[in-house]
């Protein structure tokens, strides 16, 4: 899942980050409301993690042009605020949950795999692919009821390519999801990833072709 985390106190966005990422996800972290907006706008994220104190445009404000423009990506509001009063604006204005700092990691974590399950985004569904089970709620990859060990930026790989079933997807694209938009990463730091990918599916009726200049693709080879 492709998580945006939106918020000034870099500390915290990075500890957010790497809790993220050490769980498989692809991770965007911006400190800035104007920012923010329009990456949202451009680039788009599964889910949101969104301080409503911020410089340029204000949380809340991000999430009103989010909602004006029908954009029903689920958003778990941070705020320092305790009152009634900021929650209770926070979640008439489309917020999906809040959580008040300071709060535990693992709060947060048990939030987003609950709206995950909630959302039309349904990441809790199962997809076959050949003989391959893909769990999107354990993030895990089943043949024959066993568990598939796949390292987690291999695992992204292939959660990018799912999502986009049937469809070219960029190399920019891959490195975006897997790293993180705006991540110092070379052009080429995704092929060794399809190329390991590419040699665990091979045996279970999956494939991924290669689209020259234009990207990947994954398909069912049996």
């Amino acid at each position: 899942m492709r998580i945006a985390i939106i918020e000034d106190n870099t500390a915290l966005a990075n500890a957010i980050a790497y809790r993220m990422r050490d769980h498989g996800h692809a991770v965007d972290v911006l400190h800035d409301g104007d920012d923010a907006d329009r990456f949202l706008t451009q680039e788009g994220a599964d889910l949101v993690v969104l301080d409503i104190n911020l410089p340029g445009r204000s949380g809340l404000e991000v999430l009103q042009a989010m909602r004006a423009r029908a954009d029903g990506t689920p958003v778990i509001l941070l705020t320092a605020r305790a009152e009634t009063a900021d929650r209770v604006a926070g979640l008439d204005k489309g917020a999906d949950d809040y959580l008040v700092k300071p709060f535990e990691m693992d709060e947060l974590d048990a939030r987003i795999r609950a709206l995950s399950r909630r959302k039309d985004l349904d990441y809790g569904a199962q997809e076959t692919l050949g003989n391959l089970t893909f769990d999107r709620s354990n993030r895990q990859v089943l043949a024959a009821g066993q568990t598939l060990e796949i390292p987690r930026k291999e695992l992204a790989v292939l959660e990018c390519l799912v999502e986009r079933r049937g469809r070219i997807v960029s190399k920019a694209h891959l490195i975006d999801f897997v790293y993180g938009v705006g991540a110092d990463v070379g052009d080429n730091a995704i092929e060794p990833h399809v190329s390991r990918l590419r040699k665990r599916l091979a045996d279970h009726g999956v494939g991924i072709k290669t689209a020259r200049g234009l990207g990947y693709m994954l398909e069912v080879t049996d």
